[in-house]
């Protein structure tokens, strides 16, 4: 603890001496995975409670072609039940609870709860079509339009539902289909000259790239070619001080109630929106 606490320290004098110049987005992933049950209603609900407009999430498809909020292709580490998402029925998988005794939640209902909401201004639809033999092309296309037809339809006037994946199938399948559609590509590199050229390439301007090897220097160079910056992961407070002195846009968190906190009464030269 006295290390964090002197690792933030640190970074809070090095950030006030740089000046924050842009606001910072944190937005909770998978709804606070690390503080909550991920990706249930439950923790979407607890992250809104504490603050947060902005989330994260994953959509997988069912055999009979039910859009489910799952991050792995497999039931196992999740829930009670074995088995691959894409292999089961939705029936099938509406019998699992997760381990901390939520029901699955399916993207309607997740939808149904930002409509009701009303002012939730961000959210990150991840693209989850690996392993790839899961979703051949012709599977990949009717998951796609899908989601974007779920997705879209629901859109609350000024916010930003960004459609987001590693693999980049879906991206440009979407984008060739709804060329004003916002995505970002996910990668496991930090931001880099590899990675916008990568956005470049696919002619996708936002980027989701690993904290680690990040530098200043490389995001101000992702931010003069026109590519937003997302850094990933999330884990802690120092995380998210140190995501913001790189300069980062967005920043994800896992635990939205511990970084909101800290930001809120340690570090409010942040100019931080969740």
């Amino acid at each position: 603890m006295k290390r964090l606490t002197t690792v933030l320290l640190a970074l809070s004098l090095a950030a006030t001496l740089y000046a924050q110049s842009q606001e910072v987005r944190y937005f909770s992933h998978r709804g606070g995975r690390k503080e909550y049950d991920e990706n249930t209603l439950s923790a979407f609900e607890a992250s809104y409670a504490a603050g947060y407009r902005g989330y994260e999430t994953d959509v997988r498809m069912t055999k009979d072609g039910v859009l489910v909020i799952l991050h792995d292709a497999d039931l196992k580490r999740t829930t009670d039940m074995e088995g691959k998402v894409e292999e089961m029925t939705a029936a099938e998988i509406r019998k699992a609870n997760t381990k901390g005794g939520h029901k699955v939640m399916f993207l309607d209902e997740l939808i149904d709860w930002l409509n009701k909401k009303g002012d939730v201004t961000y959210v990150e639809f991840e693209l989850k079509t690996r392993p790839k033999e899961l979703y051949p092309e012709e599977r990949l296309h009717e998951y796609c339009d899908k989601l974007y037809k779920k997705v879209t339809a629901n859109t609350p006037k000024g916010a930003s539902y960004i459609f987001t994946s590693s693999d980049y199938r879906g991206l440009l399948y979407i984008k060739h289909k709804h060329p004003e559609a916002e995505m970002l590509a996910i990668t496991g590199k930090p931001c880099c000259d590899e990675t916008i050229a990568l956005c470049k390439a696919l002619g996708i301007n936002r980027l989701g790239a690993t904290m680690d090897g990040t530098s200043r220097e490389a995001v101000k160079k992702a931010h003069k070619a026109g590519i937003i910056v997302s850094l990933w992961p999330g884990n802690s407070p120092e995380d998210a001080v140190f995501g913001a002195y790189l300069g980062a846009d967005y920043l994800c968190t896992d635990v939205p109630v511990a970084v909101k906190e800290f930001l809120d009464s340690k570090a409010p030269w942040i100019k931080a929106i969740y």
